[in-house]
């Protein structure tokens, strides 16, 4: 062995290879210490003669600064001026009820299908403080506060649920999976976990060409159960990618309590045993949420490598249009989490009212307010027609249309011309 290694080149892959480290005299060749050998992959490796295995676990706190009476804990201080803060609440109760009524409209069948964000609020709105224009964006689905924050308009959303000529992805995708090329938002898609990887690698693009701007990311408990998971923490943690992972902890996977799906304390512990920097926050604490966000942001930056935020909060709503959630909640544990202050919009408003900038007579006219702005803006969206049959079916499947996607419009296109009175077309346009 010893022979073999004085005349390769990878020494470092010859120790790795090496089966007789005790006999080969690879510390005296190469000025390695005992301690240098056994240092690689570990941070700190230390000796002992104790026969003892390891069953604890990192235990991460989480970080506040508002409780649930809407009080500043000792020492700290609101992130924002207070006409910011009005305003950012305004925001989060605006998103709640166009929430709300998204959800009624899918009961309703006028859309196929929809995904509450009720109770992440603080988590989205605090986010989208914190990030600029050139961040990236790789969503999950439960994130829309997020996208209005950078630029996303409730139009865009109408006209993705609605899928009518105006989505930019031309009705072709299911129900809020959003997509804008402008506000650097990657096509959101359903499969879990996913996304996680597209932004490790864009994380590592980012770092390569000397950007000043983050991918960022999000999953769920259940998504973090994902092999996509470890393969894109892990690939950007070697790889030093300028990628923000976020996770909602929101308690529950669909059905599957976090109870059932881990033992360990969390999921951030997963990204520290990978490497990556990590902050466990409360999630239904806007300021807390935006605080942390940008100091994540900054050393994702600063720093060019990848951070992890676990966001503790809870789907107060169902997981989506197809499921009940009555089914598997405890009503003790959704009393609990409806309990005052508990919710993130509860709980700024009661900061507002316990510091004078807000009062129960202004939100009841604001409130009133949205929703008949909102209804109005319902119909008239419901009205504009989809994109034409032909190109929504073959544009964009290539960059440039290939010999046989043309055959293939050409042949449908004199099948439609010959049977169209088979067809109802007129919710489309041409």
């Amino acid at each position: 062995m010893i022979n073999i290694f004085r005349t390769c080149m990878n020494k470092r892959k010859c120790l790795m290879l090496c089966t007789n480290r005790n006999m080969c005299n690879l510390s005296k060749i190469n000025n390695f210490s005992e301690y240098k050998i056994y240092n690689e992959g570990l941070i700190n490796p230390e000796f002992t003669t104790e026969l003892k295995s390891v069953n604890e676990v990192a235990k991460l706190p989480i970080y506040r600064i508002l409780d649930t009476d809407g009080k500043l804990l000792e020492g700290q201080n609101a992130p924002f001026e207070e006409a910011e803060i009005v305003n950012l609440y305004k925001q989060m109760v605006e998103f709640s009820i166009w929430d709300e009524i998204f959800y009624g409209i899918q009961r309703q069948g006028r859309i196929s299908f929809y995904i509450v964000n009720d109770g992440e609020e603080g988590i989205h709105y605090g986010i989208g403080k914190a990030i600029s224009a050139d961040d990236h964006l790789y969503c999950q689905y439960r994130e829309t506060g997020v996208l209005l924050s950078k630029g996303f308009t409730y139009s865009d959303i109408l006209n993705q649920l609605f899928g009518n000529k105006y989505d930019e992805g031309k009705g072709r995708q299911m129900c809020i999976c959003y997509t804008s090329k402008k506000l650097n938002l990657h096509s959101i898609t359903t499969p879990l976990g996913s996304q996680l990887s597209h932004a490790a690698g864009c994380g590592y693009a980012l770092k390569l060409d000397n950007k000043k701007a983050v991918a960022l990311t999000f999953c769920g408990d259940g998504s973090a159960s994902e092999g996509d998971f470890y393969a894109a923490l892990n690939f950007a943690a070697v790889r030093e990618s300028q990628t923000m992972f976020i996770c909602k902890n929101n308690l529950y996977a669909i059905s599957t309590s976090v109870k059932d799906q881990y033992r360990g304390d969390g999921v951030a512990p997963r990204a520290l045993a990978l490497g990556i920097e990590s902050i466990r926050v409360d999630g239904n604490d806007l300021f807390a949420s935006y605080l942390a966000a940008k100091k994540m942001r900054d050393i994702c930056i600063n720093e060019s490598k990848p951070v992890f935020i676990e966001f503790m909060s809870y789907r107060y709503g169902h997981h989506s249009t197809s499921d009940d959630s009555t089914l598997y909640k405890p009503q003790n544990e959704i009393g609990a989490w409806r309990s005052k202050g508990v919710h993130p919009i509860s709980r700024l408003f009661l900061y507002l009212k316990n510091n004078n900038l807000y009062t129960d007579e202004e939100d009841e006219a604001f409130r009133k307010e949205i929703k008949q702005k909102v209804l109005k803006s319902l119909k008239e969206h419901e009205q504009i027609k989809r994109y034409n049959i032909s190109g929504g079916l073959f544009e964009d499947v290539y960059d440039k249309e290939t010999w046989n996607i043309k055959e293939q419009r050409e042949g449908f296109e004199e099948y439609f011309k010959s049977n169209k009175h088979h067809y109802n077309t007129s919710s489309f346009e041409q």
